[in-house]
């Protein structure tokens, strides 16, 4: 059941965080949304409200521990308890490794390993001691197979399969019932080209993202999915792209 759930969403501004936030506060979730542009997420929030949900925001940078514990806390304070995170923020400054563009390899770990990092450990002590939670990330298909220019984001991302394929297996072993749900889009229309700093890359990606690229509403269904299993049923992988993209 999504509704009266409270969800915590990463990366909340746009893209597939925004589409998630709308879709599942339609279905009657209470949604607590976290990016960096507070402005954007105000809008979204006000959208949500006006269409008869609940929603609140609060600006949040993911490298950050203490941000990552102050959206918890709202989203506790706000409405009593917390269900699930969605750890969505994430960034793709992909290039050729000869490019060293050492700052972006940087900028990818800290947002989509120490994020997620960050946003499990704000999570994992009230998940623990209810003995109930679920825990979504956005992986990526570059964690699933290697992409060339894609070494450090596909690292990350290959990352994130890992951990949270721990995290699911460690939770069913103590007894904690945290359910876990990792999901590898391929090319999502989303604003996360725009990090893209080497010309020859960004032109590449482009053209793929314009000949495939499906709405991030496409992904945000596949986040009510999982969330909307019985408590006793975790689907922990989905791949989801475009039907036509040989990915």
């Amino acid at each position: 059941m999504i509704k009266d759930k409270v969800v915590i969403i990463t990366g909340a501004s746009s893209g597939i965080g925004e589409a998630t936030a709308k879709l599942l506060a339609s279905k009657g979730a209470k949604v607590v949304l976290g990016a960096r542009r507070a402005d954007k997420l105000k809008l979204i929030a006000d959208e949500i409200t006006r269409a008869g949900g609940q929603a609140v925001f609060q600006e949040l940078d993911v490298t950050q521990q203490a941000e990552n514990d102050a959206i918890v806390k709202l989203a506790k304070d706000t409405f009593g308890r917390l269900d699930v995170i969605f750890l969505n923020a994430g960034v793709m400054p992909n290039a050729p490794l000869s490019a060293m563009r050492t700052d972006d390899w940087h900028q990818m770990v800290d947002i989509n390993i120490k994020g997620v990092l960050n946003g499990v450990a704000a999570v994992l002590p009230s998940f623990i001691e209810q003995k109930a939670g679920h825990v979504v990330a956005t992986s990526s298909v570059a964690g699933l197979k290697a992409y060339p220019n894609g070494a450090v984001y596909g690292g990350t991302k290959w990352f994130v399969k890992d951990f949270m394929e721990v995290l699911r297996m460690e939770s069913a072993m103590e007894g904690t019932n945290i359910r876990t749900a990792t999901i590898y889009p391929a090319a999502i229309s989303t604003e996360l080209l725009n990090a893209i700093g080497d010309k020859e890359t960004s032109e590449a990606m482009h053209g793929i993202y314009n000949q495939y690229g499906i709405p991030a509403e496409r992904v945000a269904n596949v986040v009510a999915i999982a969330i909307d299993q019985p408590e006793d049923t975790t689907i922990n992988e989905f791949t989801v792209g475009p039907a036509n993209q040989p990915w």
